[in-house]
């Protein structure tokens, strides 16, 4: 019996790990089949136009460019392939002139590196520079002498990678959807590690959560970047222009949850304001702060579905009608604040979910129903 559930486990075991392979490979095998065609491709071209011999630049710019450039604005990805050709030419240049080892391979990174910002790229044009730049350190430029060689080479495969990604496109819906879900995912935690320390009176947990709170900042913004790229790819490859529509729905919602997020965040300074001076918070609140995580939970699965955003709303909703009511009972500052960032971002959610601003407003009302005296939602 034993040995028989060992058996059963060990084969449950390796079935997950097996679907999770699968599922890494259905969303990662593309890019896998592009950078393959685009270095062949590059070779192919570097040879036939170029006339070099064993144009392997080409080859390894074109593998580099095509991660690179995925779901990438056209301005960023030419960046990145700029980037990738600048930092070969500045490391042939140096490696001729001082040798190569230890120390020189750190001066050519960062001499690379530095150039890159002198011509104002961003961030990813310098981290490309130094990348190639430190590829290079370590090869043989005798083998190209003093020429732009490399450098050409890198554009052909910089170039290729882009044509490549264009003709044949990811799914930017699919890109985006990983991203969305991510940030969606941290907003519901932070928002019920809030509740959790409101609960508990935890002044520890609340600066945690106001520390994670401020943290989203940033998957927002990859959220916003992963959809500028993904509507590029959706405009200029016809394969890929049925998934525009879906993409305005995320376009939707990350405006307001870029307000949800800030939201949030007043909430989880408020929460620490609360605790420091009163303790725990009503339960109400915590409930109603637990309903705007599923809110949360909810619009991640309206996303994927854009017709059935009811749950969002019905959470949301909630979340409105319990803060609202405790004022009924307390009306001191923390709990007033608390009560004004509970609502703003249920007002969110509700836009983020489709919603039109002033039917957004009108339900609100309608489930504050509050004294003026207390509060208008």
């Amino acid at each position: 019996m034993a040995l028989s559930a060992a058996v059963k486990s060990v084969e449950a075991v390796g079935l997950r790990t097996f679907g999770g392979a699968l599922e890494r490979l259905r969303y990662g095998g593309w890019p896998v089949v592009q950078s393959a065609v685009a270095a062949s491709l590059a070779w192919y071209l570097a040879e036939a136009l170029l006339g070099h011999q064993r144009p392997f630049v080409a080859a390894i710019a074109a593998v580099i460019s095509v991660g690179a450039v995925a779901g990438q604005t056209l301005r960023r990805a030419a960046e990145w392939i700029f980037g990738v050709a600048l930092g070969l030419a500045v490391a042939d240049l140096i490696v001729l002139a001082i040798g190569t080892g230890v120390l020189q391979t750190g001066f050519i990174v960062g001499l690379a590196m530095t150039v890159a910002l002198m011509v104002r790229g961003g961030v990813m044009l310098v981290t490309e520079a130094g990348i190639s730049a430190l590829l290079v350190a370590n090869l043989d430029p005798t083998a190209y002498g003093v020429s732009p060689d490399r450098f050409v080479e890198a554009l052909v495969g910089g170039g290729t990678a882009l044509a490549v990604s264009a003709v044949f496109p990811s799914d930017p819906k699919a890109r985006v959807e990983r991203t969305a879900d991510r940030t969606l995912v941290t907003l519901a935690a932070v928002q019920r590690r809030i509740s959790a320390a409101l609960s508990g009176g935890d002044l520890g947990g609340a600066e945690r959560a106001l520390e994670e709170a401020r943290g989203i900042d940033a998957r927002v913004a990859e959220l916003r970047e992963t959809l500028d790229g993904g509507y590029q790819i959706a405009r200029y490859s016809p394969p890929r222009r049925r998934t525009l529509g879906h993409l305005a729905y995320y376009a939707t919602a990350a405006e307001q949850l870029d307000l949800a997020v800030r939201n949030t965040r007043v909430l989880a300074r408020a929460a620490v304001s609360m605790v420091q001076e009163q303790g725990a918070a009503p339960p109400a609140l915590c409930a109603a702060i637990e309903d705007l995580a599923r809110a949360v939970e909810a619009l991640d699965a309206y996303l994927d579905r854009p017709e059935h955003p009811l749950d969002t709303r019905s959470f949301a909703l909630d979340a409105a009608a319990k803060a609202t009511a405790v004022l009924r009972e307390r009306s001191d500052l923390e709990t007033s604040v608390l009560v004004g960032q509970i609502r703003s971002t249920a007002l969110d959610l509700l836009q983020a979910s489709g919603m039109h601003a002033r039917e957004a407003l009108r339900a609100m009302r309608e489930v504050c129903s509050v004294a003026p005296s207390e509060g208008a939602c």
